[in-house]
């Protein structure tokens, strides 16, 4: 008996440790992987970032929009929009972050930044939609247009460049302080014009209604501030009301009450999973105030929960389509720039035209790492790879490719890698400040009409 229970034993600690190292082997396997994974979107971010050194007017730290490769040669885009700065900014920090560049060079690069930005011409300590790359002259043959969303993407980006360079801080708070988003505001309605109109002296008569759209960093932004009332986060559309028939479906969902402001918390249905729909259906829409704000994390039953649910919708889409990639958005095209998206998610949907950009891969990678890395393989066998990471469009059923860079489109994606690679530390950078942490709770105590 007792040789039996030894033979035992000594079989026992046989499979055990034939156990312990085939776990071992899996999880090494697992861990290799992730490190190609890794390494590869470095590589990527190095490439992207070339175009913000290439490309960023060395005297006044001004990005340019775009650059165009055709058969002439290369068109530069010397214009730039608070967009496109806040975009540079984020993405110097990230490439710190990410060690592709000292310390040194980025608080040189953003030094020159912030001399220029507070030389700019402003309206009430807001910036104009475009300036002159070469001297930060307004680029007055575009109009004279003080947007929103664009000043809240500056804000944005002002606030995470103070966090993370304190001998910048003194600045930067300067500027955003002067930011007068109360301008913009209509109390009556609870709700943001779309901008101001300089020239005409006139606010545009649309106001930005819908919630789950780009311009809510703006709104958090000024609640952050206490430019606007907390209430302006609940007076925003989760779905249009159920009455306006015009929208793509009509919603189902409830009336909630959120500190005393009545909310319809609506919802729609794709592929038996609902939602809550942006605008177009487009994932920067629906993903691009997530790589400043802490949906995720925070917003767990309502915004975080619905930019996953997004995520996997337009996986969902592109299948349905029969597409070999999936990342609708609006972007270039080889003549211009147009708007695209997986048309069932929006109210009032964009059209996709069988045409993806690279921004709406790495926007969801936070949410589908595995589906990200699969697509971005798609991509490159779709012969989007360029000198500068992606280039920004393709038709996938044609194949035509876009052959351009955007300067909002290259930060979207280095701003995502950094963000992946390294924990949310651009969303950090935003939330220690107070403006970024004052609002916290509004994201907490929300509930979508989706679970």
């Amino acid at each position: 008996m007792r040789k039996v229970r030894i033979l035992s034993l000594m079989l026992a600690f046989a499979l055990l440790a034939n156990l312990i190292s085939t776990s071992g082997f899996a999880a090494g396997q697992d861990s290799k992987r992730a490190s190609g994974f890794s390494k590869e979107l470095k590589a990527i971010a190095k490439k992207t970032y070339k175009y913000f050194t290439d490309y960023t007017d060395p005297d006044t730290g001004l990005t340019y929009d775009e650059v165009r490769t055709t058969d002439k040669g290369t068109e530069e885009a010397k214009r730039t929009s608070p967009t496109n700065i806040a975009m540079y900014m984020m993405s110097t920090v990230s490439a710190q972050q990410m060690g592709l560049i000292s310390k040194k060079e980025a608080v040189s690069r953003l030094q020159t930044t912030i001399g220029t930005l507070e030389k700019l011409d402003k309206w009430n300590g807001l910036f104009y939609n475009w300036y002159n790359t070469d001297d930060g002259s307004l680029k007055k043959d575009w109009g004279q247009f003080i947007s929103q969303v664009d000043n809240g993407w500056l804000s944005a980006g002002l606030i995470v460049v103070g966090q993370a360079y304190p001998e910048l801080h003194g600045q930067t708070s300067k500027m955003v302080d002067n930011m007068n988003y109360t301008t913009l505001y209509d109390p009556e309605v609870g709700q943001f014009r779309g901008g101001y109109d300089v020239a005409k002296g006139t606010l545009t008569d649309h106001h930005y209604g819908m919630f789950y759209t780009e311009p809510r960093v703006g709104s958090y932004i000024a609640i952050g501030k206490g430019d606007v009332p907390q209430e302006h986060w609940w007076k925003m559309y989760r779905t249009m009301p159920a009455e306006y028939d015009w929208q793509s479906q009509i919603p189902q969902g409830k009336v909630v009450n959120y500190d005393g402001v009545e909310v319809f918390e609506g919802s729609y249905i794709y592929k038996g999973k609902k939602f809550v729909p942006s605008w177009g259906g487009s994932m920067f829409e629906a993903l691009m105030p997530g790589i400043v704000i802490n949906e995720k994390e925070l917003g767990t039953k309502a915004l975080g929960l619905n930019n996953k649910r997004h995520v996997q919708l337009q996986i969902e889409y592109a299948k349905e389509k029969g597409y070999p990639a999936w990342g609708f958005s609006p972007s270039a095209t080889p003549t211009g720039y147009s708007e695209f998206a997986a048309t069932p998610l929006g109210t009032s949907g964009y059209k996709d035209s069988s045409t993806v950009t690279a921004h709406a891969t790495f926007l969801a990678l936070e949410y589908a790492p595995e589906a990200a890395q699969k697509n971005i393989k798609a991509l490159q066998k779709l012969k989007m790879a360029g000198k500068y990471g992606f280039y920004d469009s393709v038709n996938v059923e044609t194949g035509e490719l876009a052959k351009a860079y955007l300067a909002l489109d290259q930060g979207m994606i280095m701003v995502s890698i950094a963000n992946y690679l390294q924990d949310g530390v651009i969303r950090d950078y935003f939330h220690k400040d107070p403006i970024g942490k004052k609002p916290e709770g509004l994201l907490k105590k929300e509930v979508f009409s989706i679970q």
